[in-house]
């Protein structure tokens, strides 16, 4: 067949292997790629350890294959998941380059942990979220996580979040399949990890926390990524058990179980999680009908062109849209609107966006940011706080980005990841480098995936290339006259070299 891939184990012509190329090919049945970087051909394997994209079709920046799905890292010389939303790594190959041609050896063994002495006192992280649980994870590969002990108020094991709205609702990932790897993935000593732990206070003088239950636990060094918390409206009816609220895997539990009874579907808000749940839903054969003030979904965000098309890719599969309208009342089977129409719904799902969990910290007298600034926590471009030893991580951080020239609080899972990365390898003193990745998010419309990287306040000032209603295209968004901000369809390869452009280097 003309699109078989060479075994690597019989050997390609190495005048096939440009500088800094991508070439795939298999190695006993399994996917690999080899690419010439500084003048070594480093051979890994071929599938992302996130969710299975092939790398042959990403792109390699700064030493590392970057994924051109979600937009993972990995490093050419050790397979290390060196950027989220990967953790695991690639497998390596031995290479040998002879008489002109490349040839693959075999898989190397597993490279075996080191003994690692402790580097300083307890470090405390609230938030079992994207932030904590990969700040949490880097320290544990660094052999320190014995030192880390991690508190959710969350009764699960830390899972990954955009499951919740998408693959798991939709029923094509079981509950299982939502869990995050272990921090460390089995390298060194364990990370504490204590579910359902609610903390009460902070003593910025003793270095403790207080627990819900009373329970003092002393820390060196204390890191808040305690997230972001659903907003529901003051409407009547909000309260009834059939309108939901989805933030948590338990929510999504509970969200599975009523739509098998459901049969009509409301949902509030045409925010990027409310289009997902929507999406899930039609795919479990739901009725589904969005209600929303905004005229074009989106459109605050991706501007009217990538709006309408991400409503048309609704009204395809069925989806009806109350645009330009608010819930007045619910009463369990009936939403009411307030131009007084109705929309049937034995489901409601509330989805009109999320405030930080900042109470914990302005309690302890840390200081916040203001609202002009976004709101969250406040700190510098190291994350840390106001507050000696104390930093904040996540959709709760408010930081100055250095690429905008001002504050910014971001409420996207990959870079609450990389946050997360970023301040492990901090604190490791691996980096000296303040905190500069480019903002990146993904969003998933039945077959379609959208990519975002960057940031502005507007998409006002935009430029759009391609044809947007065909789901082929890029649109740049300026702030100031520059372009900072990039959303694409279907050019994920432009995607992935705008972001490493724009990346200041603070990874890896």
């Amino acid at each position: 067949m003309a699109d078989q891939k060479p075994d690597f184990s019989a050997g390609i012509p190495a005048a096939a292997l440009d500088q800094g190329a991508i070439v795939a090919g298999t190695v006993d049945g399994e996917a690999v790629v080899l690419v010439r970087h500084q003048g070594k051909v480093c051979a890994v394997s071929g599938e992302c350890t996130h969710l299975g994209a092939p790398l042959e079709t990403g792109i390699v920046a700064s030493g590392e294959l970057r994924c051109p799905w979600h937009h993972a890292r990995f490093a050419l010389a050790t397979g290390e998941a060196v950027g989220a939303p990967a953790m695991e790594p690639l497998s390596c190959y031995d290479v040998v380059e002879e008489d002109g041609t490349v040839r693959v050896t075999g898989k190397r063994g597993v490279r075996q942990p080191e003994e690692v002495q402790s580097r300083g006192g307890p470090i405390l992280i609230v938030g079992g979220g994207a932030a904590g649980h990969a700040c949490a994870d880097m320290l544990a590969r660094a052999g320190q996580g014995g030192r880390v002990t991690l508190l959710s108020a969350d009764r699960d094991a830390p899972y990954d979040r955009t499951f919740c709205s998408k693959q798991y609702l939709a029923g094509k990932k079981e509950r299982a399949d939502c869990l995050l790897p272990e921090p460390g993935q089995g390298e060194g000593a364990p990370v504490a990890i204590r579910t359902g732990v609610e903390v009460a206070s902070i003593d910025l003088e003793r270095r403790i926390v207080t627990t819900g239950d009373g329970e003092d636990i002393a820390y060196d060094t204390l890191i808040l990524a305690t997230g972001a918390e659903p907003t529901r409206p003051d409407i009547e009816g909000l309260d009834h058990p059939n309108a939901r609220l989805l933030r948590t895997l338990a929510d999504a539990d509970g969200l599975i179980a009523a739509a098998d009874t459901a049969k009509h579907v409301a949902i509030m808000g045409a925010s990027f999680i409310g289009l997902e749940v929507a999406a899930s839903l039609v795919q479990r054969k739901l009725s589904v009908t969005v209600i929303a003030q905004d005229d074009i979904p989106l459109a605050a965000i991706l501007g009217p062109e990538a709006g309408r098309f991400v409503q048309s890719l609704h009204e395809d599969k069925g989806v009806r849209f109350q645009l330009g309208r608010t819930i007045a009342r619910y009463d369990g089977t009936v939403a009411t609107l307030d131009d007084g129409s109705t929309v049937e719904a034995d489901l409601l799902v509330i989805g009109v966006g999320v405030e930080p969990r900042v109470d914990l910290a302005e309690k302890a007298g840390i200081v916040l940011a203001t609202e002009e600034e976004g709101g969250g926590i406040r700190v510098d471009e190291t994350m840390a706080t106001s507050a000696e030893t104390i930093f904040a991580i996540g959709d709760v951080a408010n930081y100055p980005d250095p690429r905008l020239g001002h504050r910014i609080r971001v409420e996207h899972w990959v870079h609450a990841q990389r946050q997360g990365q970023y301040l492990a390898r901090r604190l490791l003193g691996e980096t000296n480098e303040g905190f500069g990745d480019t903002p990146f998010f993904w969003s998933g419309h039945y077959d379609v995936s959208l990519r975002y990287v960057g940031h502005v306040a507007s998409p006002d000032d935009r430029r759009v290339e391609g044809a947007v209603e065909q789901g082929e295209f890029a649109i740049f968004f300026r702030e100031d006259g520059e372009e900072q901000a990039l959303l694409t369809g279907k050019r994920d390869i432009e995607a992935l070299d705008v972001e490493a452009a724009w990346d200041r280097p603070a990874s890896a």
